[in-house]
């Protein structure tokens, strides 16, 4: 065990005007498991980037651990078991190397050779096949695809290999940041009960599911701070809930405080005056009293106004956290007839090959219908073949004529240029667009942008903004969560509840799924 200590650290992009962190202090466990949550375009990613010493910043972060950040570049063209080996340790360079030793056989070479073979046993280089066979094992990867070449591998299968050779490493402790986002719920549930096992990273997610189960501690970038609590998101998100309900209830009874000795002050302050102005005609005798009196009076004032101050002060310091979360609208059209899509006896083939075959739904009026089944078994398929793509199929296909339909694609790369030219480039209205996304936390700063400069999950929002403000009978989403903060999940979440749009969705968010789906179709 040792300690991650970060003080005062203060950071910003050259190209802003604003830091993203400043004078932040805190202290991380390395035998934690820790989730890391916020919303978007918060500074999660800065922050691991800064703990890899990639970008410079004032302050200071102390730790005797090495960093590893998840995800990585690797050689693609070589094996699955070179790339996990290589980033473990240099297995080859030290064979290479205590091989030469040995063919030179002179007393310093010898000496060299022994330590390099201490490095190598430490590192488990004589049994570490088995090692990253067993490792593998737990992630359900089947141990044939250590030997093929690491390009043909799945985007999943890439995931949980590349943090299996993190965990084999030595002394090291994982930065995860988002490893859901290419897998589908049954990879999410074999990935979230393997990093359960394990101690001794920091894990961005925004799957409340997945991190509930996983980390003990969440370490929360919120508006005004940054906080370390004990428990996992249920237990944060009922711990903020109580604060934010506390200080709302707090400020309201501050405001009333405040009203009423507002107008104590007026109340008495005008009475002395008053009292004040009764001196002019009076007796000397009586003037003496009188101005006793208005004094009296006065003093009285002024510590009302002082108590007013010292509240107002307290009012300061409370609601500085609450999230702005209003509710989102969209503009659903209703169809002329009940149902929407008829699809019997679907099957799909790519080159020859069967994904699946026989499949068949219905899409009626009010249906939200969540598409389900692992990577590469075919959903995104379904519907590009009923967006209208030129998809190898047999079956029947019947979409409803006139029908109007809104989209959100798993890709965002190429999202690019200004706001306006977007708004110009889908036909959509900017004033409206640009309410929605500041709805979902899009500060005005943000829209003087270029697109491609966004985070990955302000990106995600922009094509759910889009399709909100599209009125379409169908609302077509693919993978539409991935990247968004988990407040904007549940945004989004109340949107179609409340005004439930006819939906065909692809996601692999459990909870949003038990929320949202009526009708679930198995692939």
């Amino acid at each position: 065990m040792s300690i991650i200590s970060v003080n005062n650290l203060t950071f910003s992009y050259e190209s802003s005007y604003e830091n993203i962190f400043e004078n932040v202090s805190f202290n991380i466990d390395t035998d934690w498991k820790l989730g890391f949550i916020g919303r978007n375009g918060r500074g999660k990613t800065t922050f691991l980037k800064l703990l890899m010493e990639e970008y410079k910043y004032s302050g200071t972060i102390n730790h005797s651990v090495e960093f590893d950040y998840f995800p990585f570049d690797v050689d693609d063209n070589i094996t699955t078991k070179e790339v996990i080996k290589n980033k473990i340790a240099p297995f080859n360079e030290w064979e290479k190397e205590m091989n030469y030793c040995i063919k030179l056989n002179t007393q310093e070479s010898m000496n060299r050779y022994g330590e390099i073979l201490d490095l190598y046993i430490n590192h488990d280089g004589y049994i570490i096949d088995e090692l990253i066979e067993k490792e593998i094992t737990k992630l359900e990867v089947n141990i044939n695809v250590l030997f093929r070449p690491f390009f043909t591998l799945s985007n999943g299968e890439r995931t949980k290999l590349l943090l299996a050779a993190l965990f084999l490493k030595k002394n090291n402790f994982l930065l995860i940041d988002e490893p859901t986002n290419h897998l589908d719920m049954e990879g999410r549930e074999t990935l979230s009960n393997y990093l359960k096992s394990k101690n001794g990273f920091i894990l961005v997610s925004h799957d409340r599911y997945f991190i509930d189960n996983i980390v003990d501690h969440i370490l929360s970038i919120n508006k005004n701070n940054i906080e370390v609590q004990k428990g996992n998101f249920s237990s944060w998100q009922l711990n903020k809930d109580n604060k934010d309900n506390y200080e709302i209830n707090e400020n309201e009874k501050l405001k009333k405080e405040i009203s009423n000795l507002e107008t104590s002050f007026r109340r008495t302050a005008g009475w002395s005056n008053l009292v004040e102005k009764s001196k002019i005609g009076s007796h000397s005798y009586d003037r003496g009293y009188i101005g006793h009196k208005a004094a009296k009076m006065m003093k009285r004032a002024k510590s009302t106004e002082n108590r007013k101050e010292n509240l107002i002060e307290e009012k300061k310091k409370l609601l500085k956290n609450i999230e702005r979360a209003d509710d989102l609208k969209i503009i659903p059209l209703k169809y002329h007839k009940n149902n929407l899509i008829n699809i019997e006896d679907l099957s799909i083939t790519y080159d020859n090959y069967t994904i699946f075959k026989n499949i068949s739904f219905l899409v009626n009026q009010g249906d939200r219908v969540s598409i389900r089944g692992k990577n590469g078994s075919g959903k995104s398929s379904i519907l590009k073949l009923i967006l209208g793509e030129s998809i190898n199929h047999l079956g029947t296909v019947n979409i409803g004529s006139g029908l109007i339909l809104s989209y959100v694609s798993q890709n965002t790369d190429y999202l690019s240029g200004s706001f306006r030219k977007f708004c110009q480039s889908e036909n959509i209205e900017e004033s409206l667009f640009k309410a929605l996304l500041s709805k979902l936390d899009f500060t005005p700063n943000v829209f003087e942008k270029d697109l491609s400069e966004l985070s990955d999950g302000q990106k995600k929002k922009v094509l759910i903004a889009k399709s909100l403000v599209q009125k379409a009978h169908l609302y077509i989403w693919d993978e539409p969560l991935n990247y968004i903060d988990v407040l904007s999940r549940i945004q989004i979440e109340n949107l179609i509840i409340s005004y439930k749009p006819t939906m065909i969705f692809v996601e692999h968010d459990y909870q949003f799924n038990e929320n949202i789906a009526t009708k679930t179709i198995f692939i």
